[in-house]
């Protein structure tokens, strides 16, 4: 069966993904509240926000799953206030409730998602106009990097290293068009995984070399973050 993403970069989404999340419970259940209302590396975010945004754009990537197996295509949210509510709404949960509601999505993602090969990976989705693998796509990109900012100051904190040579060349194509015209990733000058936290518009290991360009907005049909 073939699909507009490879079958074989749609395995290693989806394993790297529920690797990503299975890291992230690990940490979370070593967390206490104080941790949790403490404020995240996004201004105006507690780390609290930055794990009920994760558990949000998974619920919603869940939603598109289980709407491409009924042939139905949906929003991914009914609108950015929608969004914002779903955020706050889960950003007061203490550390045993947050673990609680990724593990369930974690059981529902596992339960969903359609086996590589499937065609259902070429169905039409409410993301970006594009298709069920999209979906994947975001969520594999949304839990590796939203893990590095909810850890963030923390004893379980954890850092790019954990961005493997696939996620970094996905994270790479996927942001190059947060740059202006006329400039290339190939223009940056630094270590690789270094150009990639940069371009996700977060603070690198080691600073690039040169005048940097500013960015464009993140390439995404939801606010980004």
């Amino acid at each position: 069966m073939t699909t507009s993403t490879s079958t074989d970069t749609i395995s290693h989404a989806l394993a790297d993904s529920t690797a990503g999340l299975q890291a992230l419970l690990a940490a979370v259940g070593h967390l206490t509240e104080e941790d949790v209302a403490a404020p995240s590396p996004l201004a105006g975010w507690t780390r609290g926000h930055v794990l009920s945004h994760i558990a949000g754009i998974g619920g919603a990537m869940l939603g598109q799953a289980q709407a491409a197996e009924r042939g139905e295509v949906v929003p991914v949210y009914a609108s950015p206030e929608a969004r914002n509510a779903i955020i706050e709404e889960g950003a007061g949960r203490t550390p045993a409730e947050h673990v609680a509601v990724l593990e369930r999505l974690s059981g529902d993602l596992a339960r969903t998602w359609p086996e590589p090969g499937s065609a259902l990976w070429d169905a039409p989705s409410g993301y970006r106009g594009g298709p069920l693998s999209g979906c994947l796509l975001a969520w594999w990109r949304e839990v590796r990097i939203h893990s590095v900012d909810a850890l963030a100051g923390t004893p379980q904190a954890f850092g790019y290293e954990t961005w493997d040579d696939a996620l970094c060349a996905h994270l790479r194509e996927f942001l190059a068009v947060r740059l202006p015209d006329g400039v290339s990733v190939a223009d940056l000058d630094g270590e690789p995984r270094d150009v990639v936290a940069w371009l996700a518009g977060r603070v690198p290991a080691a600073p690039l070399r040169g005048e940097l360009p500013e960015l464009g907005p993140w390439p995404s049909a939801a606010p980004a973050r």
